[in-house]
């Protein structure tokens, strides 16, 4: 089966964004907080080094929406200039876990508030290159924002026991505002984020397995299935809404789930494992529709490791007949961990130095990858003409690297 590409690139970078009000009261700006601000042109330049040619940006709802109509614009077109100056195609996600000061999530008020403001960086963002198809996340990580505002206690609003709740509020507001951005450009594309999971049960409680299961592929799916119009259609979603799934995947995005509720990450070695391939099978089935690996990275000295693995599954997903359009390296330069506030270790570069946010690169997680650059016979810097991924060459030299694998020639 052969897919158009979508996006310029088969390897994409996406910047840590957060705007939520943290457990602690107060409101986060990881753009600020990992320099990506001050760092702006470097940071372009330095995807554009390295053949990334979409990046997962922000326009960050509560610093640009003033209220009663009125918007900030100035961190939006500076990122917007230096993007545009390296040919870079933005990803622009407009609601990053932080609501505007004084908004009830709950109300219809706040949803249309931000129904109103998805329409302004719409007719604001995309006359500045009105060739260039536009892209849009409206609202992060539907399906963990959730749980995180809610039951977790970690992000305002703190709505315990409003989960189901909350998912379908902010479905709608994803929904509606994906409309209004297709009014001002019928071309809008959108993708849709959230991790993709798996859970088992303890080998001593196999009566859990049930309840597993439903957590990892039941639960999991939900937003997605309302933004497609499969659940709640009244709502408004269909498949063209969905567009686009962003599958996150970490190594924490495999876990045991115990009785009393807690997670064990499931190890590297561990047999209960679903291999990355066979999940992604999953979601192309259920949807049909494209598939990017919206965000993914290791973990400090095993950022390489990750990297190989993943893409060794993605190449047997290309095989298999799985539209999978691009692998985004998230984050780009590292983060702060949100609880320790202690560097990370998970970007394509490190920061050591927290008031310069110097950008120090991962040398292993790069030379790798480059190795998978030239395994798809990806461009490992950017060239003036441009141009898009040929996806039947990606699936060509995803063949060639199979039949090389099973040779023993890997």
């Amino acid at each position: 089966m052969s897919h158009n590409a979508i996006f310029p690139s088969f390897f994409f970078a996406g910047f840590e964004c957060s705007t939520f009000v943290w457990k602690d009261g107060e409101r986060k700006d990881f753009i600020a907080l990992t320099g990506h601000d001050k760092h702006l042109e470097q940071d372009c330049d330095r995807m554009s080094k390295l053949g990334i040619a979409v990046v997962r940006e922000s326009v960050p709802w509560p610093f640009v929406d003033k209220g009663n109509g009125q918007y900030d614009w100035s961190r939006v077109d500076q990122t917007a200039d230096s993007l545009a100056c390296c040919d870079i195609t933005p990803i622009w996600d407009l609601f990053h876990y932080g609501i505007p000061d004084g908004c009830d999530l709950f109300s219809d008020e706040c949803r249309e508030r931000f129904v109103a403001y998805a329409r302004a960086v719409a007719e604001h963002v995309i006359p500045r290159n009105p060739d260039a198809t536009p892209f849009f996340t409206p609202v992060n990580e539907i399906t963990f924002f959730s749980g995180a505002a809610t039951d977790m206690g970690w992000m305002y609003p703190f709505a315990k026991g409003r989960y189901a709740e909350l998912k379908r509020v902010l479905c709608r507001m994803s929904i509606e505002a994906a409309k209004a951005i297709r009014e001002v450009d019928p071309r809008a594309r959108f993708v849709h984020v959230d991790p993709m999971i798996h859970a088992v049960a303890p080998p001593d409680h196999p009566e859990l397995a049930e309840q597993a299961y439903e957590h990892a592929y039941e639960q999991a799916y939900e937003a997605w299935d309302m933004l497609a119009g499969k659940a709640a259609p009244e709502l408004g979603g269909s498949k063209d809404i969905l567009d686009i799934v962003g599958v996150n995947v970490y190594n924490f995005c495999q876990a045991q789930i115990n009785p009393d509720g807690s997670r064990d990450v499931l190890g590297p070695d561990d047999p209960r494992r679903k291999p990355l391939s066979e999940l992604l099978q999953f979601v192309w089935d259920r949807y049909h529709v494209p598939i990017v690996i919206g965000e993914t990275s290791g973990f400090q000295e095993f950022r390489a490791d990750w990297l190989r693995a993943t893409m060794e599954e993605c190449m047997k997903a290309l095989v298999k007949g799985i539209d999978l359009q691009g692998v985004c390296l998230y984050p780009f330069v590292d983060i702060p961990d949100w609880n320790t506030q202690e560097w990370a270790k998970l970007g394509l570069y490190d920061i050591e130095d927290k008031e310069t946010c110097e950008r120090v690169p991962c040398e292993p997680y790069i030379a790798e990858l480059r190795r998978w650059q030239k395994v798809l016979d990806q461009p490992e810097w950017l060239e003036q003409d441009g141009g898009r991924v040929n996806l039947d060459e990606v699936v060509h030299y995803a063949k060639e690297w199979m039949r090389m694998k099973k040779a023993g020639m890997r």
